[in-house]
């Protein structure tokens, strides 16, 4: 069975991130989704928000399953047999940080990385901006699943 893992925050999950789990879901028998777990950053969605939400927008992806970790991902890889992470590229420094990160993590465990460039649509997206984007009221339908526009504008408007 050919399983990797798609790791990420996902505060909020975007259109760029539901494309590369879902051409990765494509590739391989079985994709996990790992949200980290991060208790020194300032969330917006809970951990258990953000899995409840990864959850239900790849609802229509058989092999994908959602899980939380915290700690060094390619111990997570390590203790789910998974050998293999997939990392989306958007840009040239995103390529200059991941590529060290990857050389690292197979330096520690033997996990191997693999780069997925990023649709052109969503090349210049991330959830800071998103979030960033939506604070001051801006409009992020078609940046994000509709579930997560819906829970953004319930978030930080109060409506």
């Amino acid at each position: 069975m050919r399983r990797v893992v798609c790791p990420g925050s996902f505060d909020p999950i975007t259109n760029g991130h539901l494309d590369i789990i879902g051409r990765s879901a494509r590739l391989y028998d079985e994709v996990t989704v790992a949200v980290l777990i991060n208790v020194e950053k300032s969330s917006l969605f809970t951990v258990d928000e953000r899995i409840e939400i990864l959850q239900t927008v790849t609802k229509d992806f058989d092999n994908v399953k959602v899980r939380k970790f915290h700690g060094l991902l390619v111990d997570f890889c390590k203790q789910n047999d998974i050998p293999a992470i997939v990392k989306g590229i958007r840009v040239v420094s995103d390529f200059d940080y991941e590529l060290q990160m990857a050389q690292l993590n197979y330096r520690l465990s033997g996990v191997e990385t693999l780069f997925m460039p990023t649709n052109p649509e969503y090349s210049f997206l991330s959830s800071s901006r998103v979030k960033e984007i939506a604070r001051y009221g801006g409009d992020v339908s078609g940046l994000v699943p509709d579930l997560v526009h819906k829970l953004l504008i319930e978030r930080l408007r109060g409506s």
